[in-house]
């Protein structure tokens, strides 16, 4: 299997005021955060005075469940390399998930470039779930008005939605069905409900349960989007930019034409392809790949145990910026269809940016 044995970042992020600091005050009392170290920017931000067990040196606490807290203070690659040297040497506890909370950072993307690029962090660490806070109250309006909010939820693996009990019920229930247009396989947690789930938020990431088949199963049956380019409803001159796509392909797919594909469209547009995952039925393989990337970055492929139901199509959603669906759709068939093309070839296949 590989990929499993690499230790999964989760990202929790949203907009300044959409409730990153509360969800994660709530996750470290759980017991589901005791392998886990969690990157802050400030400890103090977050008041863990009461979840404090000792000081283990001037950046670095261990909480009563066990969870290692430490701050970033100033480059992100060399805070998670310093904590796993610690950790190697047996100064902390042996965490097997990180936690980064990206106060400050409206944009996840350059995180997990950070992470997927670095060949030290890239050999230790994976990237698990993309969380993301969206605050039912004001979440409509910064929809509307910050480009960075519809991103964020549009990248997202959960999405927890906070101030659910302060909001009206069409409000929520509006927001709801925005979120669900811009992101459809990304499920949708009301934070204000006393059972929230760390192991849920955390641990069920898309590579680790595909190889278990849960997650895998339950994003495979995911509701495809009824119309691929735009929706036409409750849309704002942020959300029509962004795009929900999914292919799919019953005959088995060849490995290197599809990769070839990937790589120069993410080379020509890999700021516009805020998200894809996919699970491949490729030629040859008795057993399903996951692939899973966020714009010009992507994981190496997980080979999976097996199938998550008797549907043995291959399956790939997109999540795109300003790129025609319908495009790149087509560039994908003709390549496949042309299978081993060349170079130049494939470059007349890409769809134009705009």
């Amino acid at each position: 299997m590989v990929g499993t044995e690499l230790i999964p970042v989760n990202l929790i992020t949203g907009f300044l005021g959409s409730g990153k600091t509360t969800l994660l005050s709530r996750l470290l009392r759980q017991p589901a955060f005791a392998d886990t170290a969690v990157l802050i920017n400030e400890l103090g931000e977050i008041g863990l005075d009461h979840l404090l067990l000792e000081t283990l040196d001037e950046n670095i606490v261990l909480l009563q469940s066990g969870c290692v807290c430490c701050t970033i203070r100033d480059d992100l690659a060399q805070a998670v390399r310093g904590l796993y040297s610690r950790r190697e040497r047996g100064v902390i506890p042996a965490f097997r998930r990180l936690a980064i909370e990206t106060t400050g950072l409206a944009d996840p993307a350059p995180i997990v470039s950070t992470l997927l690029a670095d060949p030290v962090l890239r050999h230790h660490f994976r990237l698990g779930n993309i969380i993301v806070t969206v605050d039912a109250v004001n979440g409509g309006r910064q929809l509307d008005r910050q480009s960075e909010s519809v991103k964020q939820a549009a990248i997202a693996d959960r999405i927890v939605l906070t101030k659910t009990d302060l909001a009206p019920p069409a409000a929520v229930a509006a927001l709801k069905a925005r979120l669900a247009r811009l992101n459809p396989a990304c499920p949708l947690i009301e934070g204000a409900s006393a059972d929230l789930d760390a192991e849920r938020l955390l641990a069920q990431d898309f590579v680790a349960q595909a190889s278990r088949n849960a997650e895998a199963g339950a994003w495979l049956a995911a509701p495809l989007p009824e119309d691929r380019a735009r929706t036409g409803h409750d849309s704002s001159r942020h959300d029509e930019h962004i795009h929900a796509v999914a292919l799919t392909f019953a005959t088995p797919l060849d490995w290197t034409a599809f990769g070839v594909w990937l790589t120069m469209l993410l080379q020509a547009h890999g700021e516009e392809v805020l998200r894809v995952k996919g699970l491949l039925h490729l030629r040859g393989a008795a057993t399903p790949v996951a692939i899973h990337g966020v714009q010009h970055m992507v994981h190496a492929p997980v080979h999976l145990s097996g199938w998550p139901d008797a549907d043995r199509r291959s399956r790939l959603v997109f999540i795109l910026r300003d790129l025609d669906p319908a495009a790149v759709e087509r560039s994908l068939v003709a390549f496949l269809a042309l299978g081993a093309a060349t170079g130049a070839l494939a470059e007349g296949l890409l769809p134009d940016a705009h």
